[in-house]
């Protein structure tokens, strides 16, 4: 079987994300998904996350990080594409 190209999503997703269970709804989302990469609070109340596998899968991703878990209140969800670079093993939740 071949295997998906792979691409690499950037995301910043902005509202009420932190201090809800964001960062560990998308760990086991991307988990799910068999995504790589990480998820990390930033100093400015976003959350950042990096994730690389097959576009389409990494789309489902964005759908729930537009999503969220219940607690979580998501005004905005920007996203960058690029190649996947390959440089994670697995998905990881980061601290600052």
């Amino acid at each position: 079987m071949e295997e998906q190209a792979k691409d690499r999503l950037h995301a910043f997703v902005e509202g009420e994300v932190q201090g809800v269970g964001y960062r560990n709804f998308v760990f086991e989302n991307a988990r799910s998904l068999s995504l790589t990469g990480w998820v990390r609070n930033r100093f400015d109340g976003s959350v950042e996350v990096l994730a690389e596998g097959p576009r389409s899968y990494l789309e489902v991703l964005v759908d729930a990080l537009r999503q969220g878990p219940r607690s979580a209140r998501v005004s905005d969800v920007r996203t960058e594409w690029q190649p996947a670079q390959g440089e994670c093993s697995e998905f990881k939740i980061r601290y600052i």
